[in-house]
Protein backbone atom coordinates (compact mmCIF):
# COMPACT_ATOMS: atom_id res chain seq x y z
CA UNK A 1 0.00 0.00 0.00
CA UNK A 2 1.42 3.35 -0.98
CA UNK A 3 1.53 6.24 1.42
CA UNK A 4 0.07 9.56 0.44
CA UNK A 5 2.73 12.22 0.11
CA UNK A 6 2.08 15.56 1.77
CA UNK A 7 4.15 17.57 -0.69
CA UNK A 8 4.94 17.30 -4.39
CA UNK A 9 8.50 18.08 -5.46
CA UNK A 10 8.85 20.81 -8.10
CA UNK A 11 12.08 20.53 -10.10
CA UNK A 12 14.03 23.76 -10.62
CA UNK A 13 13.39 23.77 -14.38
CA UNK A 14 9.59 23.70 -13.86
CA UNK A 15 9.34 26.43 -11.26
CA UNK A 16 8.77 29.27 -13.72
CA UNK A 17 5.77 27.51 -15.25
CA UNK A 18 4.47 26.70 -11.76
CA UNK A 19 4.70 30.38 -10.81
CA UNK A 20 2.80 31.36 -13.94
CA UNK A 21 0.11 28.73 -13.27
CA UNK A 22 -0.19 30.02 -9.71
CA UNK A 23 -0.65 33.57 -11.00
CA UNK A 24 -3.30 32.45 -13.55
CA UNK A 25 -5.19 30.71 -10.75
CA UNK A 26 -5.07 33.84 -8.61
CA UNK A 27 -6.32 35.98 -11.49
CA UNK A 28 -9.21 33.54 -12.06
CA UNK A 29 -10.17 33.95 -8.40
CA UNK A 30 -10.00 37.73 -8.76
CA UNK A 31 -12.26 37.70 -11.85
CA UNK A 32 -14.78 35.51 -10.03
CA UNK A 33 -14.72 37.76 -6.97
CA UNK A 34 -15.19 40.89 -9.09
CA UNK A 35 -18.28 39.24 -10.59
CA UNK A 36 -19.61 38.39 -7.11
CA UNK A 37 -19.03 41.90 -5.81
CA UNK A 38 -20.54 43.45 -8.95
CA UNK A 39 -23.64 41.31 -8.61
CA UNK A 40 -23.88 42.30 -4.96
CA UNK A 41 -23.59 45.96 -5.92
CA UNK A 42 -26.35 45.58 -8.51
CA UNK A 43 -28.61 43.95 -5.93
CA UNK A 44 -27.87 46.57 -3.31
CA UNK A 45 -28.17 49.69 -5.48
CA UNK A 46 -29.75 49.21 -8.89
CA UNK A 47 -32.79 47.03 -8.14
CA UNK A 48 -34.29 49.40 -5.52
CA UNK A 49 -33.55 52.37 -7.79
CA UNK A 50 -35.40 50.81 -10.72
CA UNK A 51 -38.40 49.90 -8.57
CA UNK A 52 -38.50 53.40 -7.07
CA UNK A 53 -38.38 54.90 -10.56
CA UNK A 54 -41.69 53.14 -11.34
CA UNK A 55 -43.38 55.09 -8.59
CA UNK A 56 -43.84 52.20 -6.15
CA UNK A 57 -42.20 53.67 -3.08
CA UNK A 58 -43.64 51.07 -0.68
CA UNK A 59 -42.62 48.26 -3.01
CA UNK A 60 -39.18 49.81 -3.38
CA UNK A 61 -38.62 49.91 0.36
CA UNK A 62 -39.74 46.26 0.70
CA UNK A 63 -37.46 45.25 -2.15
CA UNK A 64 -34.55 47.28 -0.76
CA UNK A 65 -35.04 45.67 2.65
CA UNK A 66 -34.33 42.30 1.06
CA UNK A 67 -31.78 43.13 -1.61
CA UNK A 68 -29.57 45.49 0.38
CA UNK A 69 -28.42 42.87 2.95
CA UNK A 70 -28.08 40.25 0.22
CA UNK A 71 -26.04 42.60 -1.97
CA UNK A 72 -23.83 43.66 0.91
CA UNK A 73 -23.33 40.02 1.84
CA UNK A 74 -22.18 39.18 -1.68
CA UNK A 75 -19.78 42.12 -1.72
CA UNK A 76 -18.32 41.15 1.67
CA UNK A 77 -18.05 37.51 0.58
CA UNK A 78 -16.24 38.56 -2.62
CA UNK A 79 -13.83 40.68 -0.61
CA UNK A 80 -13.12 37.83 1.83
CA UNK A 81 -12.55 35.42 -1.07
CA UNK A 82 -10.10 37.91 -2.60
CA UNK A 83 -8.11 37.93 0.64
CA UNK A 84 -8.16 34.11 0.75
CA UNK A 85 -7.00 33.97 -2.88
CA UNK A 86 -4.11 36.34 -2.17
CA UNK A 87 -3.16 34.33 0.92
CA UNK A 88 -3.24 31.07 -1.07
CA UNK A 89 -1.24 32.64 -3.92
CA UNK A 90 1.45 33.78 -1.50
CA UNK A 91 1.55 30.38 0.25
CA UNK A 92 1.90 28.47 -3.02
CA UNK A 93 4.48 30.97 -4.26
CA UNK A 94 6.67 30.32 -1.21
CA UNK A 95 6.19 26.55 -1.57
CA UNK A 96 7.25 26.68 -5.23
CA UNK A 97 10.40 28.54 -4.21
CA UNK A 98 11.27 25.78 -1.73
CA UNK A 99 10.54 23.15 -4.37
CA UNK A 100 7.72 21.44 -2.44
CA UNK A 101 4.04 22.18 -3.16
CA UNK A 102 1.09 20.94 -1.13
CA UNK A 103 -2.60 21.19 -1.98
CA UNK A 104 -4.95 22.90 0.46
CA UNK A 105 -8.10 20.81 0.70
CA UNK A 106 -9.38 22.69 3.74
CA UNK A 107 -9.61 25.94 1.75
CA UNK A 108 -11.38 24.17 -1.11
CA UNK A 109 -13.95 22.67 1.25
CA UNK A 110 -14.40 25.97 3.10
CA UNK A 111 -15.20 27.84 -0.11
CA UNK A 112 -17.43 24.99 -1.33
CA UNK A 113 -19.49 24.95 1.87
CA UNK A 114 -19.85 28.74 1.94
CA UNK A 115 -20.97 28.80 -1.71
CA UNK A 116 -23.41 25.95 -1.07
CA UNK A 117 -24.94 27.84 1.85
CA UNK A 118 -25.05 31.05 -0.21
CA UNK A 119 -26.83 29.20 -3.03
CA UNK A 120 -29.35 27.84 -0.53
CA UNK A 121 -30.00 31.34 0.82
CA UNK A 122 -30.49 32.72 -2.71
CA UNK A 123 -32.84 29.88 -3.68
CA UNK A 124 -34.85 30.34 -0.48
CA UNK A 125 -34.97 34.09 -1.07
CA UNK A 126 -36.29 33.60 -4.61
CA UNK A 127 -38.95 31.15 -3.42
CA UNK A 128 -40.06 33.36 -0.53
CA UNK A 129 -40.40 36.64 -2.47
CA UNK A 130 -42.33 34.88 -5.22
Amino acid sequence: MSQRRDHRHVPEEHRASEHLANERTFLAWVRTNIALMSFGFVLARIVPWLDEDKGGRAAASRLAAHTLPLGLGLMIFGAILTLLAAWRYDTVNREIETGLVKTDRALVWFVTIILFVLAGVLITYLLVIR
